[in-house]
């Protein structure tokens, strides 16, 4: 028997207790094929041909995933055949597979890397989204004006099939929108991974929901410090965030509609006792209907209410008029 022949039957022996999670598929000198899989998306095939002078050159090493971004395996490939020329003259079938089964162990996020590539770009210069395979987890810190959002996302090892954790929030924002954006940024991830309450026709297939989630911040934390109040078109928010209003009574306090977009509290009770009353209040933005914690009168009574004080003023500029 010659020295790949040799390895072969070393490969067959061994490859199932040498790397966890391995399926030997074939194992002939024409091609070795060994599935690893991790979880149902960490899972890859790697194909492995001998070149001609083997083994005093590398392993021509191909990688394919239905789940995994091409262009990580890719570059995975790159680094295998670097790899494979640590042991030139050797055996090095078991060393890369061994190799690729770390790789996926030290690196819980590439399951989400091309998510990650798409979210860099839609970072700005002070923006930060640092990785941290350690802990499987990723800090996000966004900027906007004087306004500051940080978070930590943690990738669950089965994911996509369960959606991402948000922890150790830290910002600047006023209480009610950390609590939104919170709130709103896993209810998003959360639909990603659960199915809708009413059936639908078509099977329901969980999808990555690191992207959505993300997105959602950014596009949020941007807009937010310089969106203006619907009524009075003055931004909400003050340019210095020490300066936000925290009294939740106050005329300047910003609150913001089921809807998302934004009033200071008086322009909003003054909207909101403001006619057209038919069919009920919209957003002067969008033309969605206005739900608000603090405004709970019906179209019906906020009308009668409009009407008498309407009728209130005339009687007292008669009044006033019969004295004048």
């Amino acid at each position: 028997m010659g020295f790949i022949d040799d390895e072969l039957q070393e490969v067959s022996l061994l490859c199932h207790n040498v790397v966890d999670g391995s399926r030997l598929v074939s194992c002939v000198q024409t091609m070795v094929r060994v599935e690893i899989t991790k979880t149902s998306f960490k899972q890859l095939v790697v194909c492995i041909q001998f070149q001609k002078d083997y083994p005093s050159s590398p392993l021509f090493v191909e990688l394919k995933s239905k789940t995994l971004s091409a262009k990580l395996l890719d570059g995975l490939a790159e680094v295998c055949e670097k790899e494979c020329k640590r042991f030139l003259n050797k055996a090095q079938i078991l060393p890369v597979l061994k190799f690729i089964r770390n790789y996926i162990d030290e690196n819980p996020l590439i399951c989400c890397y091309e998510e990650i590539l798409t979210l860099k770009k839609l970072l700005e210069d002070k923006d930060e989204l640092k990785l941290k395979q350690k802990t499987s987890s990723i800090n996000l810190t966004l900027h906007q004006n004087l306004y500051y959002f940080k978070i930590k996302l943690e990738i669950p090892d089965n994911y996509p099939s369960n959606c991402v954790i948000f922890s150790n929030v830290d910002s600047n924002f006023p209480l009610l929108f950390n609590r939104y954006l919170v709130g709103q940024g896993k209810e998003l991830a959360r639909q990603c991974v659960e199915p809708p309450l009413k059936k639908q026709e078509k099977q329901f297939i969980p999808s990555p929901s690191l992207n959505t989630a993300i997105s959602f911040l950014i596009k949020s934390v941007k807009a937010f410090p310089q969106e203006p109040c619907q009524q009075c078109k003055i931004t909400c928010l003050p340019a210095n965030p020490e300066e936000v209003v925290t009294d939740e009574n106050a005329d300047l306090h910003a609150e913001r509609l089921y809807c998302g977009h934004l009033f200071h509290l008086k322009c909003l009770v003054t909207y909101m006792k403001t006619p057209p009353f038919h069919g009920g209040k919209k957003c002067p933005s969008c033309g969605k209907r206005v739900y608000h914690d603090k405004w709970g009168l019906s179209d019906k009574l906020a009308e009668a209410r409009w009407a008498h004080q309407e009728a209130r003023m005339r009687e007292l500029a008669e009044v006033e008029e019969f004295f004048s």
